[in-house]
């Protein structure tokens, strides 16, 4: 299926790499306009190439200053996709610290509140929001408390701002990849250890851990799950708003 967002203005959260990165790209050659990109890495957002006009803003979504400036830029929004999230520390509750619980709210949910909040507020009528959440907010797995539940927070979000915005058309739904291969797997430490059994190995590595997880045994790729955020965002998905869609493998069966 080939989409068009011609002539679109769209907001990319989380846009310097990984799925916010696959999204932004998709959403450009699909003919956007204009895209708003936004992400703490500002190294890698400004090394993006994009065949549109982009404005990029460098800084952390929690960060209520940084939306104060977006919006104050006024210009309206077609979609958005609200994507910047953090992993954090694997551990169960009973070890688990409260800065390791506040990291991860603070970026998963006070920064998504705050992105949605102004996505909403620059939306046209009709526009379209898609939200990364995860499998980890519908299946529960011991060690992943603040992960879990930032993204079953996520996607209680997403249903009731579509709620609020179906009287101005505004369909709000919400992704839940399972395993992608992307870089927030490197940050895990029980990743390094995988990759060192398999001398190295990142794909090698990835693969394992598909088998070991996955009923059809293997992750996405970034670029898979975009086409399916701008399935979500496009005219082809009608009156669908509210929903989640799980893309995860079987992973949450």
């Amino acid at each position: 299926m080939t989409f068009d967002f011609s002539h679109k203005r769209a907001l990319v959260t989380g846009a310097a790499s990984g799925i916010g990165a696959a999204v932004a790209t998709a959403l450009a050659q699909a003919g956007a306009a204009h895209l708003v990109l936004v992400d703490s890495d500002e190294d890698r957002l400004s090394a993006l190439s994009l065949p549109c006009e982009t404005t990029l803003h460098c800084g952390d979504v929690a960060d209520e200053e940084l939306w104060t400036a977006i919006e104050g830029e006024g210009a309206p929004l077609d979609v958005a996709f609200l994507n910047a999230g953090i992993a954090g520390t694997a551990a169960p509750l009973a070890k688990l610290s409260l800065t390791d619980w506040r990291k991860v709210m603070s970026v998963n949910l006070d920064g998504l509140f705050l992105s949605l909040r102004a996505a909403i507020r620059l939306a046209r009528d009709d526009a379209a929001i898609a939200i990364t959440a995860s499998s980890a907010g519908v299946k529960a797995e011991p060690g992943t408390g603040p992960y879990g539940a930032s993204k079953a927070g996520a996607i209680q979000l997403a249903k009731i701002a579509a709620k609020e915005g179906a009287p101005r058309r505004i369909r709000v739904n919400a992704i839940a990849p399972g395993g992608v291969d992307t870089a927030i797997w490197d940050d895990l430490p029980f990743f390094e250890k995988l990759k060192a059994k398999h001398q190295g190995d990142r794909q090698g590595a990835l693969l394992e851990m598909a088998r070991g997880m996955t009923p059809m045994g293997r992750f996405e790729t970034a670029e898979e799950i975009a086409m399916q955020v701008l399935f979500l965002l496009s005219s082809a998905s009608g009156t669908i708003t509210g929903t989640t869609l799980v893309s995860d493998g079987g992973y949450s069966l």
